[in-house]
């Protein structure tokens, strides 16, 4: 949780599911942070504007599609919402990689597969402290 007078950091999720977004949306609220959502199938451009001018500290998304595709899908919400390749990526849930572990795939951007919810908050620790993913 945030001490008194520090700013609340803002995660922007992306995912398909409305399940998950319930369960990652209850999460990060716990743990103290302020959440967007877009949702991908109706990810107009206005609205992705819209939402980056809330200035998200990362983007945590998680889409039923190749790795690839997804990589694209959240390289594009970030460059639409006005944000840089600072503003780090984390792709959760995703087949790509074993169950537990994580892997660098670009630019400020992590690929995880959490076992757990503990891991996937060590992974977004991580990567809001610019040590985006263990090697």
């Amino acid at each position: 949780m945030a001490s008194p007078g520090a700013r609340l950091l803002r995660i922007l999720v992306v995912v398909d599911n409305q399940e998950l977004y319930d369960s990652t949306e209850s999460l990060l609220k716990s743990d103290g942070y302020l959440v967007d959502r877009v949702d991908p199938a109706r990810s107009e451009d206005t609205r992705v504007r819209r939402t980056g001018l809330n200035r998200p500290d990362l983007i945590l998304i998680s889409l039923d599609a190749p790795a690839v595709r997804v990589v694209d899908t959240a390289k594009k919400i970030r460059r639409q919402a006005g944000l840089n390749e600072r503003t780090p990526i984390v792709i959760f849930s995703i087949s790509a990689v074993p169950e537990g572990t994580e892997e660098a795939i670009g630019e400020n951007v992590c690929i995880t597969s959490p076992d757990n919810f503990d891991h996937l908050r060590a992974s977004l620790a991580r990567a809001l402290g610019k040590r985006l993913c263990t090697q």
